[in-house]
C-alpha cells in the first residue's frame, strides 16, 4: 500500500503527515513536549481550528484559511512533532489544562475503544461549548445518565441501519426539496452555498420535525447564534435566557411532529429517566449542518473527478427507480465519506481521561484531555495512494476500514450514532441532484481536481457552480 519513490507531494512541496502501519494497541510512553513545541502546537493547529470556528464556522475566517491553506500548515507540524518526538503521545499543558496528544494510529485505537471509560467522551471542552444549546445532550453526559441518552439516540436514529425505517419519507422529502432547488439552478444558471443550504435545512427541519417545521427559520436562527456563542466554549456566559427560548420553542415542534419524523421517535422515549430527548434532537440539528457541507463539497469533487462523476451516476440510473425511492447507494456514501476524510467536520477529536491510566509505565492523570487531530490522520502518508486524492473506493474495498485513524464519524463505543441516518441524507441529496438532468461546473476559485493534491484547506461557503 506505501509506495516509498517521490511523489506529485513530494514535488509540489506539499507536507503531510506519515501513517505507519497499526502495529500495538500501544505505541510508547507519553513524553513532554517542550515549551517552543508547545506553542508552535497552540498557534499552528488550535489557533486556526478555532478561529474559524468548531460549533459554528465562520465564513469569513474559512476564506482566510482557504486562502492561506491553513490546515496544511497544522499538519506540517504535527510531522515535526512525530519526527522528533516517535510515536508516543506528548503531554501539554495548554491554557492551564493537561493535553495529551496522540501522534500514532495504534493510539487512536487504543482511545476511541476505551470510550466512555477510561477515556470519556464529554471533554471539559466539549461541556463548555455544547451546553450552550444542549445541556443534557448524550455526548456530554457523564455519569449514569449517560447510557439512557446514548440509548436514545441510538434507537431513534437507528444506529445499525444503512436504511432508517424513515427512508422513505427522507427520500421523498429530498426529492421534492432538491427538484425546487433545481428547477430555481435552472432559471439562474447557478448554485452556491447560501441557496443549497436553504434547501438542505428546509430538508432537515422537514426530516427531524415534520413539515410544519420546514419554514421555522426562526428555531434554526436561535440555534446558530448559540452555536456562535458555543465557539468560545467557557470563555463566554451562559446566553441563559436565549437557550431556554429554543429549547421550548425546539420541545413544542418536537411534540408536535408527526408520525415520520426522527423527533417523534424521540419523543416516543421521553418517560424514560434522565433520557432527555429534547437536547438530543438540538445536537442532530447541529449535526446536520457540518453534513450538508459536506453535500457540497462532495458535489464539487463529483463535477471535478470525472471517472467518479460517472460512476455515481451509473448507481443513480442503475437502479431503476426514481429519486424518491430509499437505496443505500454504496458509491454515493463512500463519496461522503471520503470527503469528510479529507476535510474533516469534526477537525478534533476529544476525549477525557475519567480516572489514572497507565500508559507504558507512566501515569496519565485523570482529567487529563486526549486529543486527536483528524486532518493529520486522515491525509495519512504522503506517498499513500490516498493520501491527498479523492479516493472513495478506499471505503469499499477494506483499505480505509482498516486504517485505525480513518475516523470521519469518530470510532468505537463511542462512534457517532447518526452515521447511517446522515449518510442517507447526504447520499441522497446528491442523487436527486445529480439525477436532475442539469449539468454542474465548478466556477469558484479553488477547484479541486484528479491531477493534482487536494487542497488541505476546502471552504464550502466559497463554492459555486455554474448549472446548465
Amino acid at each position: 500500500m506505501t509506495d516509498r519513490r517521490p511523489s506529485a507531494h513530494d514535488r509540489a512541496g506539499v507536507t503531510m503527515p506519515p501513517s505507519p502501519a497499526p502495529g500495538p494497541a500501544v505505541s510508547a510512553g507519553p513524553r513532554k513536549a517542550g515549551t517552543a513545541e508547545q506553542v508552535r502546537f497552540a498557534t499552528g493547529v488550535l489557533l486556526p481550528l478555532l478561529s474559524a470556528g468548531v460549533i459554528k464556522r465562520r465564513p469569513r475566517v474559512m476564506a482566510l484559511a482557504e486562502r492561506l491553506q491553513l490546515d496544511r500548515g497544522g499538519v506540517a507540524t504535527m510531522r515535526l512533532l512525530r519526527e522528533r518526538h516517535g510515536a508516543g503521545p506528548l503531554l501539554m499543558r495548554l491554557a492551564g489544562r493537561s493535553v495529551l496528544l496522540l501522534l500514532d494510529p495504534g493510539d487512536v485505537r487504543r482511545v476511541l475503544d476505551g470510550t466512555p471509560r477510561p477515556f470519556g467522551p464529554a471533554s471539559w471542552e466539549k461541556r463548555g461549548a455544547l451546553t450552550q444549546f444542549q445541556p443534557h445532550g448524550s455526548l456530554i453526559t457523564r455519569g449514569t445518565e449517560r447510557a439512557p441518552r446514548r440509548r436514545l439516540n441510538e434507537e431513534a436514529l437507528e444506529t445499525d441501519r444503512p436504511l432508517h425505517h424513515l427512508a422513505p419519507a427522507v427520500a421523498g422529502t429530498v426529492e421534492e426539496e432538491a427538484r425546487l432547488l433545481a428547477d430555481r439552478c435552472a432559471v439562474t444558471g447557478q448554485l452556491a452555498w447560501d441557496d443549497f443550504a436553504a434547501c438542505w435545512w428546509r430538508t432537515v427541519r422537514r426530516t427531524v420535525l415534520g413539515d410544519a417545521a420546514r419554514d421555522d427559520h426562526r428555531l434554526t436562527g436561535e440555534l446558530g447564534r448559540l452555536r456562535e456563542a458555543a465557539n468560545w466554549s467557557v470563555l463566554l456566559p451562559r446566553r441563559r435566557a436565549l437557550r431556554a427560548r429554543f429549547l421550548a420553542h425546539l420541545r413544542r415542534r418536537a411534540e408536535g411532529a408527526g408520525p415520520d419524523t426522527l423527533a417523534a421517535a424521540a419523543m416516543a422515549r421521553a418517560e424514560e429517566t434522565g433520557a432527555a430527548p429534547v437536547s438530543q434532537i438540538a445536537h442532530w440539528l447541529f449535526a446536520f449542518d457540518a453534513a450538508g457541507m459536506t453535500v457540497f463539497r462532495t458535489l464539487a469533487l463529483l463535477t471535478t473527478h470525472p471517472e467518479d462523476g460517472r460512476r455515481a451516476r451509473d448507481e443513480i440510473t442503475g437502479t431503476g427507480t426514481g429519486t424518491g425511492a430509499p437505496r443505500t447507494l454504496p458509491f454515493l456514501r463512500a463519496c461522503v465519506l471520503d470527503t469528510v476524510r479529507l476535510w474533516p467536520t469534526t477537525p478534533a477529536v476529544l476525549r477525557q481521561t475519567t480516572e489514572d491510566v497507565e500508559w507504558d509505565g507512566r501515569t496519565v492523570p485523570a482529567r487529563t484531555t486526549v486529543l486527536a487531530h483528524a486532518p493529520y490522520f486522515h491525509r495519512g502518508d504522503p506517498h499513500a495512494p490516498y493520501a491527498d486524492r479523492f479516493t472513495p473506493g478506499m471505503w469499499l474495498d477494506g483499505r480505509a476500514r482498516s486504517d485505525p485513524a480513518l475516523v470521519p464519524f469518530s470510532g468505537g463505543p463511542g462512534v457517532c450514532p447518526g452515521e447511517n441516518i446522515v449518510l442517507l441524507h447526504t447520499s441522497t441529496w446528491l442523487a436527486a441532484m445529480l439525477g436532475e438532468r442539469l449539468t454542474y461546473r465548478l466556477a469558484s476559485r479553488v477547484r479541486p481536481g484528479p491531477c493534482r493534491p487536494l487542497p488541505a484547506t476546502f471552504n464550502p461557503f466559497g463554492v459555486r457552480f455554474t448549472v446548465h
